[in-house]
């Protein structure tokens, strides 16, 4: 799970996804509390409406897998993914994820005065 695998997701390449994962993999959309067949996970992602783009910006091994954390953008919107993938020889047995709008501070925050801006 790399580069090559956020590259796939946002192509919405079908095959090149298939080849990242174990035939029985599980994926789960906390989020949105849903869980996904690999084939399901394909679909909805594949079937996914827009154009997107994204960038890894992060990623730590683990003992039994990866922690990749990525950013993806379309035209409408951008999204943070925190994605911690359990690993089977080398291909994803179970694909947690962990979604999040790209936004600012509430307004109640900013009254605050404190913080300041991770980049532009």
């Amino acid at each position: 799970m790399n580069k090559n695998f956020l590259k796939a997701v946002v192509e919405q390449d079908a095959d090149a996804l298939r080849r990242f994962f174990t035939p029985d993999a599980v994926i789960c959309w906390h989020d949105s509390n849903e869980q996904f067949t690999v084939e399901e996970y394909i679909r909805a992602n594949c079937e996914y409406p827009g154009d997107w783009g994204g960038e890894v910006q992060r990623t730590e091994e683990i003992p039994d897998g990866i922690v990749m954390v990525s950013k993806i953008f379309s035209a409408e919107s951008t999204h943070f993914i925190v994605s911690f993938a359990k690993l089977t020889d080398g291909k994803i047995a179970r694909l947690d994820e962990y979604y999040s709008d790209y936004g600012e501070a509430p307004e109640w925050r900013k009254q605050m005065k404190i913080g300041r801006q991770i980049g532009a």
